[in-house]
Parts: C-alpha cells; sequence; structure tokens
C-alpha cells in the first residue's frame, strides 16, 4: 500500500510532483483506491503497473501499462511542464503549521501550486510546498509577519528537477534526510539554487551560501528585487561578465567604461554594495535569487 508520500517519492520530474499533488488536493479518493488493487507477482502474464511497480493496470485496457493512478498523473503532468520550470519547492520541519498554505487563499490563488502536510502533531511539523517562484519572497514575508515570533524551525528551498542527476523523489529524500542537522531554536532558511547543491550541501555550507536566519534571507531576497529593478537584463549579464575576468588591467578597464554607460540610480547602487568586491559565490547567490523575485513599479 503506498501513501501519499510513497506517491511523492516516486516522481521523476517536477512535472510530476505538480501533478501527485493536484491529485492529492483534488482527488484523494484515487490515491486512496489504489490501495485496495495491489498488482500480482510479475510475470510474462500479469505484469504491474511500468511506473509504480505496485499496481496491476486495467485487465479491460490492454494497451495500457499503467495503473489508474499512474495513468492520471502522467496525464496531468503533461501540462504542467513549463509550470514547474517556474516553480520553487519548500520542506519546512517547523514547530507550527503555517497559517498561509491553503492554495485555496484567495491572495495565493495562482501562486501557491500544490500542498502536502506529512505530519502535523504538537511541536513538530512538517510540509510540502510548490510555489511560484515569484510568489517566493511574498510568502515568507507574510509568514514572518503574522508567525515570526513564534515559528521555529527550517525551511529548506529547492528547485524542481528533470531528471538531471536524480529524480524529484531522490531530491526530496536528501532534503528530508538534511532537515535535523538544526536545532528548532530559531527560523532559518536553507536556500539550494541548483540541483548539485542539495546533493553536496557540505561544500555549500562552507562558502556560506545556503544557511540564512529568516531575516538575512529575506534581505538578501530584497537586494535581488533592487537589483532586477535597476539593472536592465543585458547590463545584468555585461556585470556578471566583468567581475568574471581574471585579469586586474582588463577588469579595471572595461569597469570604467561599464560604470559610464549606466545611470545615476545604477552607478549609486554597485557603489554601495561594493559588488566589485563580493566573492564569486556571494555573486552567483545573487544571481539565483534574481528569478524568484519580481520588478519593483517605478514611475
Amino acid at each position: 500500500m503506498l501513501t501519499p508520500f510513497d506517491w511523492i517519492r516516486q516522481t521523476r520530474t517536477g512535472s510530476e510532483l505538480l501533478a501527485v499533488l493536484h491529485c492529492i488536493e483534488e482527488k484523494p479518493d484515487l490515491v486512496a483506491r489504489a490501495a485496495d488493487e495491489i498488482g500480482p507477482p510479475h510475470s510474462a502474464l500479469a505484469p504491474l503497473c511500468q511506473r509504480c511497480r505496485v499496481y496491476a493496470h486495467p485487465t479491460d485496457r490492454p494497451r495500457t501499462f499503467y495503473c489508474p493512478t499512474c495513468s492520471a498523473i502522467l496525464n496531468r503532468a503533461g501540462g504542467l511542464r513549463e509550470l514547474s520550470q517556474n516553480t520553487v519547492l519548500l520542506w519546512g520541519h517547523v514547530n507550527l503549521l503555517p497559517y498561509n498554505l491553503s492554495p485555496r487563499a484567495e491572495q495565493w490563488q495562482r501562486r501557491v501550486l500544490g500542498v502536502y502536510v506529512h505530519n502535523h502533531v504538537p511541536g513538530q511539523t512538517r510540509f510540502l510546498l510548490a510555489l511560484h517562484r515569484q510568489a517566493l519572497k511574498p510568502w515568507l514575508q507574510d509568514l514572518v509577519l503574522h508567525q515570526g515570533m513564534e515559528m521555529r524551525g527550517v525551511l529548506q528551498l529547492f528547485p524542481t528537477t528533470g531528471m538531471v542527476g536524480a529524480s524529484m523523489g531522490d531530491l526530496i529524500c536528501h532534503i528530508v534526510y538534511h532537515e535535523s542537522r538544526f536545532p528548532m531554536d530559531a527560523l532559518r532558511v536553507r536556500f539550494f539554487a541548483t540541483v548539485h547543491q542539495v546533493l553536496q550541501p557540505h561544500r555549500y555550507d562552507k562558502q556560506g551560501v545556503v544557511n540564512f536566519e529568516i531575516a538575512e534571507f529575506l534581505s538578501m531576497l530584497e537586494m535581488a528585487a533592487v537589483f532586477r529593478t535597476v539593472l536592465r537584463p543585458d547590463e545584468q549579464q555585461m556585470l556578471l561578465e566583468l567581475l568574471n575576468i581574471e585579469s586586474v588591467g582588463e577588469s579595471q578597464f572595461y569597469w570604467g567604461r561599464f560604470m559610464g554607460c549606466l545611470n545615476p540610480d545604477a552607478r549609486d547602487m554597485l557603489d554601495a554594495w561594493n559588488v566589485r568586491n563580493w566573492p564569486k559565490p556571494q555573486l552567483h547567490l545573487l544571481y539565483s535569487l534574481i528569478e524568484h523575485v519580481a520588478f519593483y513599479h517605478t514611475a
């Protein structure tokens, strides 16, 4: 018998994960019904579902290679590929259930893409949340505003994957494994920009680009929003290429020309932040966070 979390751990891609979360939210009976339909031992005459390898495919449809649940997941996942590319996942291990989890809440419609609450007991709650990437900052701000004084634990942020390096289920298992590294004495955030960071977290822990206090992480998101608003996309790319130049003389030459092309607000921002002297990991973190924030509306 597969539980909802078992179905989540069987997902291979981000689109499949979103499909499973949608099924858990909208059609919980679909997952429950499969619990009574465990397939026979695998043989040439009685094959199992080619996806879950647990349940039998329908006998009245010989050309169907998947059980009803897997068929529904795969059919739903086909229309979610583009959405999954703009999704950030959040695994929470906290002492309180966040009040703003529901995708039905008016202010979070079309932003909360799926929710699964793994367990909810006093003092310990685990949940998986799928958010539109640009909803991350307002969602965290809303959480801190309403529950920031009482909430403790760790929120782990990580991307979806398309079977590059690891399946989606493998990635979630790695995230769950590392949840107990921190005591529940404050609210912390672990931000994994890439799948590789999830698989090798210790390497990036030393660079200071993964673990944050919640206030520090929100400040980084605020900086990313300002950065994205003040600099045009082509200027952001030029800056990144310029800061990756190894030759000091060449870098100084192009830095002066680059600053001369910027508007006064952009020059003041780069000078105030001293971006030119940032360590490379910190710079790459900023560029990763750009994808998770929206533009500020300026007059």
